[in-house]
């Protein structure tokens, strides 16, 4: 009966392997090692992370439609446009004629 079964290793494999880590590193080793690969995995997760997201971005959505897209558009040259309202009337009440 094999509890830990990891990749068709059972118990009594993944001890020795354990023993040999133990033999190699010595005690005192293991905990500063285990940190040491906890923080390549976390390094390594963000950055295959940021490349997925880096992908995504970079593709656009095929979910939004030609009505969506002309609305976003459109927002955008209304913002535009507030802009310039803006500064003009900024412009008017600092009492610039230029």
């Amino acid at each position: 009966m094999t509890a830990l079964a990891i990749g068709g290793l059972g118990t009594p494999e993944l001890l020795i392997i354990l023993a040999v880590i133990i033999l190699l590193f010595g005690a005192a080793k293991l905990p500063e090692l285990a940190r040491g690969s906890g923080r390549a995995l976390r390094i390594f997760k963000a950055e295959t992370k940021g490349l997925m997201d880096d992908d995504e971005e970079t593709t656009p959505d095929p979910l939004k439609t030609q009505a969506q897209l002309e609305l976003e558009a459109k927002q955008r040259d209304l913002a535009n446009r507030q802009a310039e309202l803006d500064a003009e009337a900024e412009r008017l009440n600092r009492g610039d004629t230029a």
